[in-house]
């Protein structure tokens, strides 16, 4: 647990890829996941791109950079095969074990907290190996990595905690006969507590324990309360991208800000602290009048909004540090590249 709020960014698309990161090593395979990737070139082809990408993508010059830019913590998504050959059987899938551990000494050199994010969704259809809508089909390996994981890398001092997974989807209600896909809540609690203890059993006391919403911030009241469950932090992703608001004024803007806020205040009465573990400058999709130079403007005000309804929780991770194509929403070195230091840190 540190004594200051964690304001920092994301590393997605680094140890587990992104298409929306780096479109260029996913073009000509018809997919958006690694499996397309491995069905066009072949594993042997797969392992090199793999290993190159993850060697040039983020090295400790991003510490550096992220480090004088202000944040003073990153949020790493970890493939649940991150283990390789030590951990459940991963297939054609390449480990990165000696990557965290070379994240972690850079933070450490550079005083950075890590957010380490078990980059498992249940209850997302598009999650290639490990869930359906109903249960874990691997769900006891699973917690042996986030043990794994607590045991191996909270001897540095730079690890903050662990993100038990990254975005899972709940199952919603709607009306009265209607259910909407994902994964049922108590599913997703028991998962919850028995990662806790996972955790706990790996890494002992200190690493704090993250939990997302699941797209419910108001289903978690009284949910591991802290009276046997010990630092734990409840995590909201903040997208309004694909909200149906008119976005092109900063009123719009404004109300989008306010739609965070509320989902922030059913959040907080989990009474478990409350972090925004995403969120991204884009708005929803411009106006045909907007001029690019307009967009981007509105886009820094929604921005700053954004970090002043944030100033009273414990850390918030923009999304993300970097993509390859510069996205003006999505990309911190574009989208917050005019806000003072004193803003970010």
């Amino acid at each position: 647990m540190t004594d200051y709020a964690l304001h920092g960014v994301n590393l997605t698309g680094w140890l587990s890829l992104e298409s929306w990161v780096t479109p260029e090593l996913f073009a000509g395979t018809g997919s958006l996941g690694e499996q397309g990737i491995i069905d066009t070139l072949g594993v042997e082809l797969y392992q090199d791109l793999v290993e190159e990408h993850r060697a040039c993508f983020i090295t400790e010059e991003d510490f550096r950079l992220i480090a004088r830019r202000g944040f003073n913590a990153v949020r790493i998504p970890v493939p649940w095969y991150v283990f390789g050959d030590q951990g459940p059987d991963a297939g054609p899938y390449v480990g990165c074990a000696q990557h965290v551990e070379s994240a972690l000494e850079w933070a450490e050199r550079h005083g950075i907290a890590v957010l380490l994010v078990l980059d498992v969704s249940p209850g997302v259809d598009e999650d290639e190996v490990l869930i359906t809508n109903t249960e874990w089909g691997r769900r006891d390996e699973i917690l042996d990595v986030l043990s794994g994981m607590a045991r191996s890398f909270s001897c540095s001092s730079a690890l903050f905690g662990i993100e038990v997974a990254s975005e899972p989807v709940a199952q919603k209600r709607k009306g009265i006969l209607s259910i909407s896909e994902g994964v049922p809540l108590h599913v997703l609690r028991n998962y919850y507590r028995d990662a806790y203890e996972a955790i706990r059993a790996g890494g002992g006391e200190e690493p704090c324990v993250v939990l997302p919403d699941a797209g419910i911030p108001g289903a978690w009241r009284s949910f591991m309360a802290p009276r046997r469950y010990h630092n734990v932090w409840l995590d909201c992703h903040l997208y309004h991208y694909a909200d149906h608001v008119d976005a092109t004024g900063p009123a719009g803007a404004a109300a989008l800000v306010n739609r965070s806020v509320k989902t922030l205040a059913r959040a907080q009465k989990s009474r478990l602290p409350v972090m925004v573990g995403a969120w991204s400058s884009a708005l929803p999709f411009a106006d045909s009048l907007m001029t690019p130079e307009g967009l981007v403007a509105l886009e820094r005000v929604y921005s700053a909004e954004q970090i002043a309804a944030f100033e009273e929780l414990p850390g918030w991770f923009f999304q993300t540090w970097k993509t390859n194509g510069h996205l003006s929403g999505w990309d911190s070195r574009i989208a917050l590249s005019s806000f003072e230091r004193s803003m970010l840190g």
